[in-house]
């Protein structure tokens, strides 16, 4: 690492190249470590390890093993996987009902290969349900529902194909087999997309509605997305639980180390890259929900940045203001689309929902590991300079200045930006109205930066 990036931060997405060896394997660590969402990025320890002056090759390769298994434990990655007990995929039921309310349908199911269902038994099944949006009454996995290879059910194609499947009325299909205990019997439409990663498939989300309806297309790429990101991460720690075996081997050949630690290097690669995709893929959703004409949450993070670099924050926070810009709004994605066409008065509880989505957002953040960075952010960029905010009644300095910046941004991309109940103000008037409003509601600083990025 430069003096100059040590001074200014590692970025998220920034490239080690000074750890470039001529091993040509080593040269592919280096680059796949530029691709960790983390806090830890590449430590001095680990570059020392990469180096040269390691005589032991195996050893080497050991230790680095050892530190990217560190860094991506389960602790450290999406707090869906690692179950063991019967218990604890419960989590899943809640996930399948977020899904129902961030897609605006009647259900949603997800079922996982044998692979990843410790803890649980589907006899002879090659899908197992392991979570639900439907309340069951007693237990839901005694009841071992899922398919079987042998089933001719659109599910079990989804999963083969590992293709996304949308059909609007399954009358017309032959291969919907309805599970009475899942109330699909009253399905008319329905949605499969398969969790998978580049190179393997470990389920399906099953989404579900009651009357014949196309989901939108924001909601369907977000939830292919989450499909890439989920399978991403579980065949990472099943890697991951292999390697833990493999190095504790005394006799293990470097050749084979070296095929690990590749494998290894390419799925964070990948995993990052659907991390990335998944943020934004929210953001678009929330737009949609919200009623923007434009990509409103694409453009408060794109002027935040901006903002960002105009003030001289160093590359790492400046990517965390970016995702914290791109998912602000995040608690509206769990509010019904009726709130944002409303174009007359909303009610005292519809308005209380907007008001509290900040609250939302986080807690549904808080639940996504690799995001939890961003959450002050998030949380606080309701406040107001003049200590008038929500929701601790911040004053001054004393709130985020990621949060302070994002407020801005938020504000003036709002302002330009065409509504279904009004039209966008100029650039010039939404200038004024910051203007006047800074050192009440802004930060005159941030606000300086606005005038000259704008």
């Amino acid at each position: 690492m430069t003096d100059r990036e040590e001074e200014q931060g590692a970025s998220l997405f920034g490239r080690t190249l000074d750890l470039m060896e001529d091993d040509p394997l080593e040269e592919i660590f280096a680059l796949n470590m530029g691709d960790f969402i983390s806090e830890y990025l590449i430590s001095e320890d680990l570059a020392n390890k990469i180096g040269k002056d390691v005589k032991d090759k195996s050893e080497r390769l050991k230790s680095q093993l050892r530190e990217l298994i560190s860094i991506y434990s389960l602790d450290n990655t999406l707090c869906v996987l690692g179950f063991d007990s019967q218990d604890e995929y419960v989590v899943y039921n809640s996930i399948a009902k977020t899904l129902t309310q961030i897609l605006d349908v009647d259900a949603c199911h997800i079922y996982l290969t044998n692979d990843f269902t410790a803890g649980l038994h589907f006899d002879n099944k090659l899908l197992g349900l392991v979570g639900s949006s439907i309340d069951f009454d007693g237990d839901m996995y005694s009841k071992q529902l899922g398919y079987s290879e042998s089933d001719k059910s659109i599910v079990v194609k989804a999963f083969d194909t590992v293709e996304k499947i949308q059909v609007k009325d399954v009358s017309l299909i032959d291969n919907f087999i309805p599970k009475y205990e899942l109330k699909e019997y009253d399905v008319k439409s329905l949605a499969i997309v398969p969790i998978h990663n580049n190179a393997h498939v470990v389920g399906v989300i099953v989404i579900e509605n009651y009357k014949e309806k196309t989901i939108k297309r924001p909601y369907m790429e977000l939830l292919e997305s989450i499909g890439r990101l989920f399978g991403t991460s579980m065949h990472l720690q099943k890697v991951i639980e292999n390697t833990e075996q493999i190095i504790s081997d005394e006799g293990i050949h470097t050749e084979e180390l070296q095929h690990i630690r590749a494998e290894l290097t390419a799925l964070i690669g990948d995993l990052g890259t659907q991390q990335q995709a998944f943020v934004e893929k929210l953001a678009k959703a929330v737009d949609e929900k919200g009623q923007y004409k434009v990509a409103h949450s694409q453009k408060t993070a794109d002027l935040s940045k901006k903002l960002c670099r105009e003030l001289g924050l160093n590359e790492k926070t400046t990517d965390l203001v970016y995702y914290a810009g791109l998912l602000q709004n995040i608690g509206k994605i769990t509010l019904p689309e009726s709130l944002f066409t409303n174009k007359g008065k909303l009610s005292k509880e519809e308005w209380e929902k907007l008001q509290n989505h900040p609250n939302v957002g986080v807690n549904l953040l808080m639940n996504i590991n690799f995001l939890s960075e961003v959450i002050p952010y998030i949380h606080y960029h309701k406040e107001r300079w003049d200590g008038k905010g929500e929701p601790e009644g911040l004053k001054g300095n004393s709130i985020p200045f990621g949060s302070r910046i994002i407020a801005v941004a938020d504000a003036y991309t709002a302002m330009t930006s065409d509504r279904s109940y009004r039209e966008a103000m100029t650039r010039e008037d939404a200038l004024k109205v910051i203007r006047e409003e800074a050192e009440i509601k802004w930060d005159p600083d941030v606000v300086n930066a606005l005038f000259n990025v704008v």
